[in-house]
């Protein structure tokens, strides 16, 4: 048996509370936020992560920033990005941001990073999407040689050369633990074995264990190249929701949903969402991780059995139409039942 570590995932997303039509405004979401990660401290939860979006319907376009804040208000609980994109970002803020942030809160930080789902990062900071991975493998790069090395000399296509160069602050973790977060792409998946990154993967449709065979890919990727099993964790990164029973779970979180993946559905050229798609999704086969403490706990562990393993499940449970109470009481029910149910997976 291990041991597997539960937390919960943000995007901060924009609200309307659904019993009183009242819209939370930005400040007051935030606020609202704070108090969620200070609740999944509270109560025994392992990670907090924050999401990056330059949307308007998210307020998490300044990952760091809340993660500092957030640093500030803990004590225990493990603090990181969900994903940071770092191919938009230039890589010596990033480390530099985020090993501040490991000195705030005394070694609790986990930096996720990954190529982005949505692409409006892109023009923003003057990028070509066609660069879309070549971005992402050359940044990935200098981000690992900053954490290796006090001093760097660098060059690439994408950035001024470094030479001989020291990036401070260092972090209180050495090295900081640096994950990367990845889609269904089975060069992602090899790439971070090779690099004997832990990785983070994203399941937003489908059947967990179709991703079987890539996790398996990652896995000998990275025992190809010499790390050792210990070095190559697993994390997964859901969609979900716990409630009192299954079919109040459903219901307080399906208007939400069925309002942000119209919204997707509506952009990407997908046909609409419905409540038959969404029953099959939370279903015992389906991605969406949902319903009382012990139906989340048994998809847990039987997705976990499917993969080989998993170290690490962070429940995003963001939703424009979820109450801040109904969401708290989410992070309670799954920090003090769902948690201990598997905490020996």
């Amino acid at each position: 048996m291990t041991s597997m570590h539960i937390g919960v995932d943000s995007f901060v997303s924009e609200v309307t509370d659904p019993k009183t039509d009242h819209v939370v405004g930005p400040a007051e979401r935030m606020a609202h936020l704070l108090e969620e990660i200070a609740l999944a401290d509270r109560v025994g939860l392992y990670s907090f992560g924050i999401g990056e979006h330059h949307r308007s319907e998210y307020y998490d376009s300044a990952p760091p920033v809340i993660l500092a804040a957030a640093a500030a208000r803990t004590e225990r609980i493990r603090l990181g990005s969900a994903v940071k994109v770092l191919s938009a970002d230039d890589p010596v803020r990033v480390f530099q941001q985020f090993a501040t942030l490991d000195l705030i809160s005394n070694g609790r930080i986990d930096l996720v990073v990954g190529r982005g789902s949505f692409t409006e990062s892109f023009p923003l900071f003057g990028l070509d999407l066609a660069d879309y991975d070549a971005l992402f493998e050359e940044k990935l790069d200098l981000l690992l040689q900053l954490r290796d090395n006090v001093e760097v000399t660098w060059s690439g296509r994408f950035r001024p050369p470094l030479v001989k160069q020291g990036v401070f602050p260092r972090p209180v973790q050495d090295p900081l633990p640096i994950w990367v977060g990845v889609g269904g792409t089975p060069q992602s998946f090899a790439r971070a074995g090779l690099l004997g990154l832990p990785l983070m993967i994203a399941i937003i449709g489908g059947e967990p264990r179709q991703f079987a065979p890539l996790v398996d890919l990652y896995r000998r990727a990275g025992a190809h190249a010499g790390h050792a099993p210990d070095k190559l964790q697993v994390g997964l990164h859901v969609f979900g929701y716990v409630g009192e029973s299954t079919q109040a779970a459903a219901d307080t979180i399906y208007p939400g949903w069925h309002k942000m993946f119209t919204s997707v559905s509506r952009e990407r050229g997908f046909a609409p969402p419905n409540r038959p798609q969404f029953d099959a999704t939370a279903g015992p086969n389906g991605a969406f991780f949902m319903g009382d403490p012990q139906t989340v706990a048994d998809k847990i562990r039987r997705v976990a059995e499917q993969l080989g393993g998993v170290d690490r499940l962070s429940l995003q449970m963001t939703n424009p139409l979820l109450a801040h109470d109904d969401l708290l009481r989410g992070i309670e029910l799954l920090g003090t039942e769902v948690a201990p149910l598997v905490a020996d997976v």
